[in-house]
């Protein structure tokens, strides 16, 4: 019978583990929703690059928030990717790699596109930012919303 309670008790803590990521996943579309709307913000508003005069990435409060968004986008989705690795659930894995990825490929093009101002690396800004989003979007409709004991 001890085996029977364990092997309960274990699902009910990967049910848990999944809920939590899911609700890290959700944490991570919201942030991702305010970094977009930054970058709205600063397009419509803020001074765009050309290819011979650079941005700084500080060169104005919208577009600070924006970097630092993106740096703790950065880490969040790192820890996410740690978190689903550790839950071994398969598509938690993958789509949080894939969001990871998402944001890194923003990250770059968003620093290209302050650089030159290209609109190739505005374009792969919007693309990767809707790759991420879209990754942990299908993690907050996949994962349960609360563990079962």
């Amino acid at each position: 019978m001890p085996d029977t309670h364990t092997a309960t008790a274990a699902v009910a803590d990967q049910a848990s583990r999944l809920a939590r990521l899911r609700m890290s996943s959700l944490g991570a579309v919201a942030m991702l929703l305010i970094e977009f709307v930054l970058g709205i913000i600063y397009n419509l508003y803020g001074t765009a690059p050309t290819a011979k005069k650079s941005i700084g990435l500080f060169s104005s409060p919208v577009l600070a928030l924006h970097v630092i968004l993106a740096i703790l986008l950065v880490i969040a989705a790192v820890a996410q990717l740690i978190r689903a690795i550790g839950t071994g659930h398969r598509l938690s894995v993958w789509m949080s790699a894939l969001g990871l990825v998402g944001i890194l490929g923003a990250g770059f093009s968003g620093l290209g596109f302050t650089g030159n101002g290209a609109a190739g690396a505005s374009l792969g800004m919007a693309l990767a930012f809707a790759v991420a989003l879209a990754a942990y979007v299908v993690l907050v409709f996949a994962l349960p919303s609360s563990s079962t004991t």
